[in-house]
């Protein structure tokens, strides 16, 4: 793991989209998708940027239901960048496969395998693995509690209200990190907040509107509730997950993003039943300073992120790239800007104001 006292890691976040090219219609397939993550994983490697996450889906216009996978194709690949779910849909799966399956990931790669739990912004995972939505956040909980008791012991007695007991038995492989790393995913509910400080667990937020900085109490409570458990607050890691690219030019980039990423949220915001459109003055508005869109050249980009730094204390930066369907090569060269680029920015800054 990075020093994180006067640095932070910085890498990518991805659901693996396959959705309509907003340009020409065509629909690339997921075994196409799936090829080109395990290429990003590994350039992401080669350019320096600490961690690579996917995020668990089961629809079709996403081709990451299976991340532990896809993150194993890419262990044996490269060298030192983390791998992690973003998220693992933790109240729908078996918390015993979950652990087998990351720290299998863990022994590929020597211990750069992290787990991240959340439960899901989208639900197609509970009718599909037979769970109901009533049991939302029992399931969580349980399984939750269950995932750690794993990691905590190579054997395990548990009871719970929605899985079969486990006495005393073991689950193997065992991690080659001790204990492997178990991260909270919200997209900004208190309670979740709550409880991730109250385990000492490190938390990721999901900031994709409005400003960043409004997460500020959310991170306070996190760190309370750290403190009333009785855990060292120097010692909590603070991520985030937000949209973004980086290009040549902060024009560049503005315009090569938009036509996908308004396509994907338009999609997103009438099963949602958001109301208002998407369009391009609500983008623009998410690209300036405060917005919550990482938007633009490496300098702009890496600004906006140290800013982030100073608003919420965060020690990890995803980049999600991309949103919906944009041409492979940009964004290779997107990762390829945000390692050589945007990250020496930032942490030349952080070391020299540390």
């Amino acid at each position: 793991m990075t020093d994180l006292t006067n640095n932070m890691e910085i890498g990518i976040s991805t659901f693996l989209e396959a959705t309509p090219d907003p340009v020409t219609g065509v629909v690339m397939s997921h075994a196409e998708r799936l090829r080109e993550a395990v290429e990003e994983i590994v350039l992401a490697d080669q350019v320096g940027l600490d961690v690579y996450g996917i995020g668990e889906h089961h629809r079709a216009d996403y081709a990451g239901s299976a991340p532990a996978i896809v993150l194993a194709a890419a262990a044996a690949m490269t060298t030192h960048i983390r791998l992690t779910s973003a998220v693992t849909v933790l109240s729908s799966d078996d918390p015993v496969r979950v652990y087998q399956q990351f720290s299998t990931i863990d022994g590929i790669s020597n211990g750069r395998a992290e787990i991240m739990a959340g439960r899901g912004s989208f639900t197609e995972s509970f009718p599909l693995f037979g769970y109901s939505l009533d049991d939302y956040d029992e399931l969580f909980e349980e399984n939750l509690e269950l995932l750690l008791a794993i990691r905590a012991s190579e054997k395990v007695t548990w009871r719970g209200g929605h899985r079969p007991a486990i006495h005393n038995l073991g689950v193997y492989p065992r991690s080659v990190q001790s204990p492997l790393p178990v991260w909270i995913a919200s997209g900004g509910n208190p309670e979740s907040a709550v409880r991730a400080g109250t385990l000492g667990l490190p938390i990721a937020f999901a900031i994709i509107g409005g400003m960043p900085e409004n997460f500020a109490p959310l991170v306070a409570l996190y760190k309370e509730a750290a403190v009333r458990a009785g855990h060292d607050p120097a010692k909590l890691q603070i991520a985030t997950h937000s949209h973004g690219f980086v290009g040549e030019t902060t024009e560049q980039a503005a315009g090569l993003f938009y036509p996908s990423t308004a396509a994907q949220m338009n999609v997103i915001g009438r099963e949602r039943g958001w109301g208002q459109r998407y369009d391009r003055a609500a983008y623009d508005a998410a690209r300036s300073l405060r917005g919550a869109l990482y938007v633009g050249d490496a300098e702009y980009v890496a600004e906006k992120i140290i800013l982030l730094r100073k608003n919420l204390g965060v020690t990890r930066f995803f980049l999600h790239v991309n949103v919906g369907t944009m041409p492979h090569r940009e964004v290779l060269r997107a990762i390829e800007l945000l390692g050589t680029k945007v990250a020496p920015i930032v942490r030349k800054e952080l070391a020299q104001n540390a």
